[in-house]
């Protein structure tokens, strides 16, 4: 079923970042659209509120489920007893997990699907902004918010292709597969496999498993563009049938001069806006992407050069003489030392402060902790960051100093468990020929970014 046959849809645990832009997405489509949540916060609570679908209160209401209701979506953030969930059952409802509801809507499209333990959002974004450059038709699901689209969700009728961010994640509380397993991709991508998510996937085996079976997936004739510099992803991307291509990339050729990096093409060097190592293999993929659906060197070069990035991806928060301050969304091992690298490539005279904020579960659990062995050794002032209570709230065994500086084979490492404290401290820092990277999936116990900004330049 289409959504334009669709009339009402309710969705449970609306407030995720994902949820409530599928929330807006459906209601411009002129759909009747509700949902609940335990607990919203910003920008979500705000984006509701202003199109008039923010629940009155937060909670679970099972009356809100009733047999008038054409479909209701489940959120990963809900739990598989959830009242409305268990109301949705009872009235044999069809029920969808995101990914699910996803593919229902884009049956008769192409399905570009981006996986990959880091660089997913990135390439999503590249094709992203070079397809709406170049006014392609398209629809759209991703991760994180980008200049010059209103929303994170696109579901329309007539567009030809969706891009989609495929996490490997769990898909629902009652259909625990991964999402992009769901997508059924016509063009996939696998940009790196990296061990995350210890708390579903126990160990690197089975977590890479998910990818060996999201590469069997390729259909008769699709394509399966591969990472080929990772030992992991060109395990898994083996071909074991000639019905699909496969197609390998690398980082794409560039010079670095004065801070700023430049594509070599057949014809005249690009200057681009992002940078980094792991961007130049992030271009490779989009480009090779586009090259599927049509768009060739030229104008993805073309469209390339205005691209600024993702949010939270190596964004500039400010800028001044001999500093720059940039915020990323890094908190796996393979993110921070890419993320660290290029910022020290990108500005190797300069010395640099990284600090890392320790928020998830994997990153708190002392088994995984040594995978982050490395990760901040390009810096010269090595910091991380985690908040006790976040620790206490996942009920997970308390991490020290120590632990911490083993587990990153780095005894140069400054620890700090205070977001005020290490405000003041970075605030104190020389910041002549000094850059600052803040890496984190959270936000530092609600630091505020723009004051520190002010601060520091």
């Amino acid at each position: 079923m289409l959504s334009n046959e669709y009339k009402r849809i309710h969705l449970i645990a609306t407030g995720g970042s994902i949820m409530h832009n599928l929330a807006l997405a459906l209601a411009e489509k002129g759909l009747q659209v509700t949902g609940s949540d335990d607990e919203i916060f910003e920008p979500a609570k705000s984006r509701l509120a202003e199109a008039g679908l923010l629940p009155e209160k937060e909670g679970w209401f099972p009356e809100k489920v009733t047999a008038e209701l054409d479909a209701v979506i489940v959120g990963m953030h809900a739990r598989a007893d959830n009242p409305e969930l268990l109301k949705a059952q009872e009235l044999n409802l069809p029920v969808y997990s995101f990914p699910e509801f996803i593919y229902e809507q884009s049956k008769n499209k192409q399905r570009i699907v981006i996986g990959g333990s880091h660089g997913k959002t990135s390439i999503t974004s590249i094709i992203m902004h070079v397809l709406q450059y170049h006014n392609r038709k398209f629809d759209y699901a991703v991760g994180a918010q980008l200049e010059g689209f209103k929303n994170m969700v696109k579901l329309t009728e007539d567009a030809p292709i969706i891009i989609i961010e495929g996490d490997e994640y769990l898909s629902s509380p009652i259909l625990r597969v991964p999402k992009f397993h769901l997508y059924h991709h016509h063009i996939g991508v696998i940009s790196g496999i990296s061990w995350d998510h210890i708390n579903v996937f126990p160990d690197e085996k089975m977590y890479r498993e998910q990818f060996r079976i999201f590469a069997d997936m390729t259909p008769k004739a699709g394509v399966m563009i591969y990472n080929q510099d990772d030992e992991q992803v060109a395990h898994v991307c083996v071909p074991r049938t000639q019905d699909a291509k496969f197609i390998g990339y690398s980082v794409h050729e560039h010079k670095i001069k004065n801070g700023k990096t430049w594509l070599i093409t057949k014809k005249d060097p690009v200057e681009i806006q992002i940078f980094g190592e792991h961007n130049l293999r992030n271009i490779s993929a989009a480009k090779e992407v586009c090259k599927e659906i049509g768009i060739k060197g030229a104008a993805f070069y073309e469209a390339l050069a205005t691209f600024k990035g993702a949010a939270k991806r190596l964004e500039k928060l400010g800028e001044k003489n001999s500093t720059v301050i940039y915020r990323d969304f890094a908190h796996a091992p393979s993110k921070v030392k890419a993320t660290t690298e290029a910022l020290k490539k990108q500005f190797p005279h300069r010395k640099l402060v990284a600090c890392l904020e320790l928020h998830t579960f994997s990153s708190l659990n002392k088994a995984f902790l040594p995978q982050y062995a490395g990760a901040l050794h390009a810096a010269d002032v090595p910091v991380v960051y985690f908040n006790p209570k976040t620790v206490e709230h996942k009920r997970m065994e308390m991490l020290d100093e120590s632990q911490i500086k083993e587990a990153f084979k780095n005894p140069n490492i400054r620890v700090f468990t205070n977001s005020k404290v290490l405000q003041a401290f970075i605030e104190d820092q020389n910041w002549q020929e000094q850059n600052l990277l803040l890496m984190s999936s959270g936000n530092y116990d609600n630091l505020d970014f723009k004051h520190l900004t002010e601060k520091v330049l």
